[in-house]
């Protein structure tokens, strides 16, 4: 194909993600010149809101940057004041916190795969029109968030920007009869994400490759979830490698930085371009999914986890994410299944002076927190990377190569139609959470 002259492609308002953004691309003949995807979401400034603000107060306060994901801002808070503190939360409650985080991971996922994401290959609108003609396989999705928000309302309180979390654990612990309710809908609901798999493993997907840099937990003899240290997958070289990186240190690695067209941070590792979420937990961790989640990965296509198998076409993280459903059902049934009551709900933090940093795996990927506390607990310093910042620059690069690819086919010329729709699918891929993204606050003064 040979179009001559430059093209334009705005879409000011990209639909079916969480929050508000738009993307700028211009061709130039058969080449794509430029992509941008403009966040314009106004800066929240949570950083700023936690400055000044008592150590016990990151959870409640951050949870409040996302509706869909607040138990990953409580739980990253958390990690990062009690290291600061010297404090380390484990036995039940440590058990209790990774519960919670597998029934965000649950209604999360779930949400995306059948509210934004299936109706991309499935030729529909909007899960409405889906619904239409799929109305069992929308119900099923919404059985399976359902459970996911029940974990979450019976152990925070809320399904949304749960109350029940603290630092060093929760205001309350359940009782184990209280959580076997949970348990009997979790049973239920492996069924349908197994069938969840099975349902996306048919999907039409696209030929893409990403050779993004990976940034994901490791925790080796688990999958990730709220525990573990980071660890890098390189893109280059004729293998993947991979190394670790002390928590303390990944500032040194992970360089946040501003771009024009966007009110969020964009990030490089190590000067590359990089990628965390979903894609880099089943690379980095794979290997130690559940046996029935492996066993669903397989048949879906996504190779052999306990080999180190790595799936990169980000059209197929939708398949991932729902193997990442099963295994957190298999993770919440087995923290009930072993539950005992702990003698208190919540370890003792004591303020005192010095910096913590926690991260943890959001739905969308690695999230980090670093707080700088004063000797009576007051935070001076507030630092939050989260994950749709840092996978912004790769979402541009999947972007482009989508619509280069595209427009090298053979055969009909695309219109800005078909090249619109195409731009949304690979943006949807990586389900942005827009609204965390932009809350940064960079201020520089000048005394004169």
């Amino acid at each position: 194909m040979n179009h001559r002259g430059t093209r334009v492609l705005r879409l000011d308002a990209l639909a079916r993600v969480e929050g508000e953004a738009a993307l700028h691309l211009r061709v130039e003949g058969d080449t794509v010149a430029e992509t941008r995807l403009r966040i314009y979401e106004p800066p929240r400034f949570f950083e700023a809101f936690l400055t000044g603000r008592g150590h016990t107060e990151p959870p409640d306060i951050t949870a409040r940057i996302c509706g869909i994901c607040p138990v990953a801002y409580q739980m990253s808070a958390c990690r990062a004041i009690e290291d600061a503190c010297g404090v380390a939360v484990d036995g039940p409650l440590a058990d209790l916190r990774r519960l919670l985080y597998c029934g965000e991971w649950i209604e999360s996922h779930t949400l995306h795969i059948y509210l934004l994401h299936a109706p991309d290959f499935l030729g529909r609108a909007d899960v409405v029109e889906l619904a239409r003609d799929q109305r069992a396989a929308v119900e099923r999705g919404l059985r399976v968030k359902q459970t996911g928000n029940a974990i979450i309302e019976q152990l925070g309180g809320r399904p949304i920007h749960p109350v029940n979390v603290r630092i060093g654990g929760f205001y309350r612990a359940p009782a184990p009869d209280e959580l076997r309710p949970l348990a009997q809908r979790l049973r239920r609901a492996r069924e349908d994400a197994l069938e969840t798999v099975r349902w996306v493993a048919a999907f039409d997907f696209p030929d893409a490759v990403c050779d993004h840099d990976l940034l994901a937990l490791r925790d080796p003899g688990r999958y990730a979830i709220d525990s573990g240290t980071p660890a890098v997958m390189s893109a280059r070289g004729p293998g993947p490698v991979l190394r670790e990186v002390p928590l303390a240190d990944l500032e040194q690695h992970v360089q946040e930085g501003q771009v024009p067209h966007s009110t969020s941070r964009t990030a490089t590792l190590d000067g590359r371009r990089y990628l965390t979420g979903p894609l880099a937990r089943f690379a980095i961790s794979g290997r130690w999914l559940h046996p029935v989640a492996a066993e669903a990965a397989r048949d879906a296509g996504l190779g052999d986890p306990s080999t180190g198998a790595v799936c990169d076409n980000p059209f197929r993280s939708i398949a991932v994410r729902a193997v990442e459903v099963v295994q957190a059902i298999e993770e919440a049934l087995r923290i009930i299944d072993g539950y005992e009551r702990p003698r208190r709900p919540a370890v003792e933090v004591p303020p005192r002076r010095g910096t913590g940093a926690g991260a943890t795996e959001a739905p969308r990927g690695l999230l980090y927190h670093r707080y700088a506390l004063t000797g009576d607990g007051t935070l001076t310093e507030a630092r939050i990377i989260p994950p749709t910042a840092q996978n912004q620059t790769a979402i541009e690069e999947d972007v482009r190569k989508a619509v280069q690819t595209r427009l090298e086919a053979p055969g009909p010329a695309a219109d800005d139609e078909e090249l619109t729709h195409l731009c949304e699918r690979a943006i949807r891929n990586h389900d942005p959470c827009i609204s965390c993204a932009a809350h940064f606050l960079d201020v520089t003064v000048e005394r004169l």
